[in-house]
Parts: C-alpha cells; sequence; structure tokens
C-alpha cells in the first residue's frame, strides 16, 4: 500500500486507489469505535438507584426519567425495582453499607422515621422551598417527588352501589371482594392500615374484622393487586384517586372510578433520599435536584399517575380535573407513624388470621 501511495502521488490516474483506501479508513475507524463503545459506556460515572417495581416497567416514569438525566449528567443511571417500598427499605436494612445503591426512590412519610433511625440515609443539599404540598415540608434527609390519596377503585359499570365508608364497604354483599396489598412489604397496605387506624381509633379491629370476609387476596405488591382487578378477579383494590385518571388519559376508557369516603383519605408523600455509604455522592445530589425540576416533575402524573410535588409549568393534564377530592385529609406524622404501624399491625394480622 506505502509503494502504491508512492507511486499515485506522481500519477492521477490512480483515484480508484484512492477511494478505496477512503472506504478501508472508514470502515477501519467505524469498527474501532464500535469496539470502543462498551469501554467508553464503562468509564460513565454509574448512578444507581433502587426503586420499586411498577417505577421502573415499560410503562412507568423510570425509562423517560433516564433518558431525561442522562442526557444533563453524563452518567449511566442505573435504576433497580426492588419491590414495593417496605421491601426497598427492607433490603437496604440487609446490605447495609455493602449496598450498591446510592439513592432510595418510593420510600413515603410512614416510613421515613424508620429509615432515617437506621443511619444508612445522607443529608441533601436541595432547595425545596418551591413544593406544592398539602403540608408544609421540613426534612433534611428525604426529598417528596409526588404525592397523593389511597382510595379503593372500582369499574363504575359492574359496582353501582358504591360503598361511601369503610363501614359501607363491610356491609356489601357477601360475594363483593377487594384486594389490598400487605403493609410488611407495600407503601399502599402500610397505607391502608394507618388509613384505618386513623379514621377509627380504637374501632380500627372492628373494622378489621368486618373487612375479612371482603378481602379476596394479599398481594405483595400494588402491580399484583391492581392487575388483578383489571383482569376481572375483584370488585375493587386498594390504589389512588389518582388511578382513574391513567385509564382516562392513556386509555379514554371512563368506565374506573375511585370511591369517595366520609371518613377522608389517608394521604401519601412518596420521597427519595441520598445513601451515606453512596460512591457517588455528588452525582447523587444532582439527582435529587433534578427530581423536583421541571422536566422530571412534568413525567410524574401521566406515568406514575400521582400528583407531581411541583406542579409543572404546563399544570396538570386534562383527565386530573375529573378525580374526586377528598372531603377530609388524614396523614400520621412521621415520627409517631412507626409507634401507631406497630399497633396497626398487630390488629390487621390477628383479624386476618381469625
Amino acid at each position: 500500500a506505502r509503494r502504491q501511495r508512492q507511486m499515485c502521488i506522481r500519477d492521477s490516474a490512480c483515484s480508484n486507489w484512492r477511494i478505496e483506501m477512503n472506504k478501508f479508513t472508514t470502515l477501519a475507524a467505524g469498527l474501532i469505535l464500535t469496539l470502543a463503545s462498551p469501554a467508553l459506556a464503562e468509564k460513565l460515572p454509574k448512578l444507581t438507584v433502587y426503586t420499586y417495581d411498577s417505577f421502573v416497567s415499560d410503562w412507568g416514569p423510570g425509562p423517560l426519567i433516564e433518558k431525561a438525566f442522562e442526557a444533563t449528567c453524563a452518567c449511566d443511571l442505573n435504576l433497580v425495582g426492588a419491590g414495593d417500598g417496605a421491601a426497598l427499605l427492607t433490603r437496604l436494612q440487609l446490605e447495609g453499607e455493602r449496598s450498591e445503591a446510592d439513592i432510595a426512590l418510593g420510600l413515603d412519610t410512614n416510613l421515613t422515621a424508620k429509615a432515617t433511625a437506621t443511619g444508612l440515609f445522607a443529608r441533601h443539599s436541595t432547595n425545596t422551598t418551591n413544593l406544592d404540598l398539602p403540608i408544609d415540608w421540613a426534612d433534611d434527609i428525604f426529598i417528596p417527588y409526588d404525592w397523593g390519596y389511597f382510595a379503593f377503585v372500582y369499574d363504575n359499570t359492574k359496582v353501582t352501589n358504591i360503598p361511601n365508608s369503610f363501614e359501607a364497604l363491610i356491609n356489601m354483599p357477601d360475594d363483593f371482594k377487594i384486594v389490598i396489598q400487605d403493609p410488611r412489604s407495600s407503601t399502599p397496605g402500610l397505607g391502608l392500615l394507618l388509613w384505618v387506624k386513623q379514621a377509627y381509633g380504637e374501632r380500627a379491629s372492628e373494622i378489621w374484622s368486618g373487612l375479612s370476609p371482603k378481602i379476596l387476596t394479599v398481594t405483595a405488591g400494588w402491580s399484583e393487586a391492581y392487575g388483578m382487578f383489571t383482569n376481572g378477579e375483584a370488585d375493587m383494590v386498594l390504589s389512588y384517586t389518582t388511578s382513574p385518571a391513567y385509564h382516562i388519559i392513556a386509555e379514554n376508557d371512563l368506565t374506573k372510578s375511585a370511591a369517595k369516603f366520609e371518613e377522608g383519605h389517608y394521604m401519601q408523600i412518596e420521597v427519595a433520599a441520598k445513601l451515606a455509604s453512596s460512591n457517588q455522592p455528588e452525582l447523587a445530589d444532582k439527582f435529587l435536584d433534578f427530581m423536583i425540576s421541571d422536566k422530571f416533575q412534568s413525567i410524574i402524573p401521566t406515568t406514575n399517575w400521582m400528583y407531581p410535588a411541583v406542579i409543572p409549568s404546563e399544570g396538570l393534564p386534562v383527565g386530573f380535573d375529573k378525580l374526586i377530592t377528598p372531603s377530609k385529609s388524614l396523614i400520621i406524622n412521621s415520627n409517631e407513624a412507626q409507634e401507631v404501624r406497630d399497633e396497626a399491625l398487630a390488629e390487621w394480622l390477628t383479624e386476618l388470621s381469625r
């Protein structure tokens, strides 16, 4: 090739050779880049976020958030499904400082005091003064990214006698069945425990005794329960007042509704925090800042189907205006939730085991 190149310098008739050599050079360069790209990707800093399974599903917010954040961070965002929120915290406790997680996303205020007590989480530096929550927020570890109210969702073409309280639900026909989630592994399941406890106090055991025959099954997480409902296996499922928005917006389906209970509805505020053991603390801080940005928050309503912690600049999507508004908001202070949880869980286990 060197000899022919020297000859071609003196001979203009070698243009074809030059073209072929250029093709070869281009092909070789492309091959080198292709072989090198995995190595280049491996050199990008990786931020690992533990979250719940529905968040990382194809229809959840995970894929869009991963793409949006990676466009700003020159990093590899690794979203790991770790069950529902309570299961997520259990996994982090088992892994301890050996955990690969840099951020936990998917706990809620019913678990934050317990999570803080583990010593696994670090303080954040994110400015949270622009949050749009129904309550004031002051927490130097956990940052909210969405919120909503628990509710029982039903098919309004099949259920016409709609229960408007837990007591009315108890009095539904014997063959009326609901699906709920396990409070030991699921944040909605735990939310239901605290909803009943907050609304009925000392009568909570009585309510669970009445509800027990109506419970078709208790699932480990939300996804399984909601799937059973949409498959027609149950009349109602424990979910959120915002769940019908999915059917309205994504499916143009107006047949799913949330029952409005006279006792009020228990509020869930979902949060994220940085692990103290993170080997990417600055990148974790950047993600937490990004989490309450307009870009992140605008993804939440139509993928996680919750209210965003900060109302996006374009407002809430059409369809959210068709949702029920609880007449009363129920929530237990995060510092009290652990103590109430233990008592409520004991009542629940006792009554459901009878």
